[in-house]
């Protein structure tokens, strides 16, 4: 058989998605964009870490990123097209498009990119990838320092190669983010204030007090600046390089959440000193990435002598954050973030993608509406088929309300689950028209667990969004809430278990849309719709589903943290007649209508649809007819931001059908 190139044998593959095979095609597969020419945002799946380097040595930096997440696990090639400059010139592309991901190796956590001598090295904690050109994370050899030093709750653990004192000898620093303090989950008091301590970012040096041949490491020891021990807020990412250009090396941390510290170094490049610790700014504004969890990378991408950034996000983008040359008081003065873009390959939007399938611009095809981690939704727009046959598809458009871009976050008290979730939202939405006016709205759930709803005052093939406004219910007492919301709703609001679909859809056919959703114990209930004096009202929940044994439907019995999350779907997916459901999973478990008894459905779980799993947190099931057959295709939004489908089988009806009672 003749050799294949890795080339050749990535393309080979990328067709068999594009054309899965008979034995794949009732599978899970990932959605293409199906685009040439077109450019996106660069992304990997949850979590980047980024390895800034020229991998395929053609002289200039390629991206290489580490994602640790699931199902997109897995360090991958991005390569940069554009032409190597010439080492006496600064290179005038600083953005190029990068070709689409190739995997090379695993993922994994923590990994961090430091360069000794202008020698690239790659490390994790306590390791070193010492063939990463060639093995990426599957080779590893131990570094000589046992890396349970230190005694904490450890989120965050970046190991970094750095002649720290000028002697000739490498050290290892060591960023540590401990949650100790901070616990986790459910700590906020009735004033809403966090009742827990805050994250902590230590910075450790590990003295190689051994020889160039024969690394041998000291205790590790917190390093100070101002005369106190370094602590940012968790995740520091620590990175040592002469950013002022004076010589020696300054220090710059990134933290948790969004922002970066800088620390001068005042001493000297044999005997550092570092001054307190200043957040990097941008026209009198404080720098903050798009989201969280972010990875600084310290190298000179542009060429031009100075030192600029490289940073992974929470959603698998990767930012260029550019040192602009200037200094004000010695601290370096940098752009705000720039994501790189990458030449289209499959459907991507942010992580923890939340899709709904509705023709939203009244064109007779289906487009996907979506929402993520970051609280934003987005418009993808089928563009119609391809040349082969399949539906071309648009970037991801956000959608406005109010003439403002959405984006629904936590803030300091919104997230169960503490203030670090600030920037987070988790939105989750169907489309229908819930006010029968004839244009299709949205309706959503995040982060808050509050039920809103953007009205359309467009037209159905221009929509338009007003603010979001609540849903109301006609409640008999006290207007319910989970038991843990530190927070109370306003009277009449609907506010239920966080990060969980609302589903719209007219159960009792009365011509009425009526909304199914986990009520406030986790319970599956129907709150139906009806009409007092001509005006449009919803009933309180009623626990009407059941399953095989008889109980109530309880898909979270979970508290605080651990309630709602589940995602969910309704659709005739067997074409019985009954309407059934699908909620996440490994990745999406069919609950099918198996009939009533005594006023009560009945749903049968029938189990993940396939082998393959999308979900290390959640996944998010919905339906939509991608070829247009008026029999939908079931589609996920995976953890990883992307949108996986499965065609329905000729028949999806099983080979026997209970009586329906």
């Amino acid at each position: 058989m003749q050799n294949l190139n890795p080339l050749t044998l990535l393309i080979s593959l990328s067709l068999l998605v594009l054309f899965p095979t008979h034995s794949q095609a009732n599978s899970l597969q990932r959605l293409p964009y199906n685009n040439p020419g077109l450019t996106v945002d660069l992304g990997v799946g949850l979590w980047a870490f980024p390895i800034p380097i020229d991998f395929d040595n053609d002289g200039d930096l390629d991206l290489v990123i580490s994602c640790p997440d699931k199902p997109y696990n897995g360090t991958y090639f991005f390569e940069n097209p554009g032409t190597p400059a010439d080492k006496h010139q600064t290179p005038t592309n600083k953005m190029p498009v990068f070709k689409p991901g190739q995997r090379i190796s695993k993922g994994l956590r923590n990994i961090h990119l430091s360069t000794v001598k202008g020698v690239p090295h790659i490390l994790g904690p306590a390791k070193l990838y010492h063939n990463f050109k060639v093995a990426g994370l599957d080779q590893s050899i131990g570094l000589p320092l046992n890396p349970r030093f230190h005694k904490g709750k450890i989120r965050g653990n970046h190991w970094s190669l750095v002649d720290y004192d000028n002697d000739g000898l490498t050290d290892l620093i060591i960023g540590i983010g401990d949650w100790t303090e901070y616990g986790w989950d459910d700590a906020f008091n009735k004033k809403g204030r966090w009742t827990r301590g805050p994250l902590r970012g230590y910075v450790y040096l590990a003295k190689n007090i051994g020889t160039k041949r024969a690394a041998k490491y000291a205790k590790p020891v917190k390093l100070k600046a101002g005369g106190t021990i370094i602590d940012v807020y968790g995740r520091p990412c620590p990175n040592f390089a002469d950013f002022d250009g004076d010589g020696d090396l300054d220090l710059l941390c990134g933290e948790f959440k969004d922002t970066f510290t800088y620390f001068q170094n005042i001493g000297t490049r044999s005997k550092p000193k570092y001054a307190p610790g200043q957040k990097l700014t941008h026209n009198n504004k404080t720098i903050k990435m798009d989201l969280e969890m972010i990875v600084p990378v310290a190298i000179d991408w542009d060429k031009d002598g100075d030192i600029d950034l490289i940073v992974g996000d929470e959603d698998g983008r990767v930012a260029f954050v550019e040192h602009l040359g200037k200094f004000d008081k010695g601290i370096p003065r940098f752009a705000p973030p720039r994501y790189f873009q990458q030449q289209a390959a499959d459907i991507k939007f942010g992580a923890l993608a939340t899709p709904v399938g509705f023709d939203w611009d009244g064109d007779g095809d289906d487009d996907i509406l979506t929402g993520n981690t970051a609280g934003h939704i987005a418009f993808i727009e089928n563009l119609g088929p391809s040349v082969q046959g399949a539906p071309k598809w648009a970037a991801p458009k956000l959608l406005s309300a109010n003439n403002k871009t959405i984006r629904i976050m936590a803030g300091y008290n919104g997230s169960i689950q503490g203030p670090c979730e600030a920037k987070w939202g988790y939105t989750t939405l169907n489309v229908a028209d819930w006010d029968h006016d004839g244009l299709p709205d949205i309706i959503i759930n995040s982060i808050w667990g509050k039920i809103l709803w953007y009205k359309n005052t467009g037209t159905r093939t221009t929509p338009k969004l007003a603010a979001a406004q609540p849903i109301t219910v006609i409640w008999e007492g006290e207007t319910p809430k989970p038991a843990w919301n530190w927070w109370n709703p306003k009277r009449g609001n609907l506010v239920t278990q966080w990060r969980t679909t609302p589903v719209i859809t007219d159960w009792n056919k009365d011509g009425l849309n009526d909304l199914i959703i986990l009520d406030h114990e986790g319970y599956l209930a129907l709150f139906t719709r009806t009409k007092i004096k001509g005006k449009l009202a919803l009933y309180s929940g009623v626990r009407i589903f059941i399953d095989e044994k008889g109980k109530p439907l309880r898909l979270n019995s979970g508290r605080a943290g651990r309630s709602g999350r589940r995602k969910l779907c309704a659709v005739d997916w067997d074409r019985d007649g009954r309407t059934d459901f699908f909620i996440n999973s490994v990745n999406a478990n069919w609950l099918r209508n198996v009939g009533r008894k005594n006023g009560k459905t009945i749903l049968k779980d029938m189990g993940p649809v396939d082998k393959r799993r999308l979900a290390g947190h959640t996944s998010s099931p919905a339906t939509i007819d991608l070829d247009g057959d008026g029999k939908p295709e079931l589609l996920v939004g995976a953890e990883d931001g992307y949108f996986y489908y499965q065609r329905p089988q000729p028949s999806n009806k099983p080979n026997s059908q209970p009586k329906n009672k």
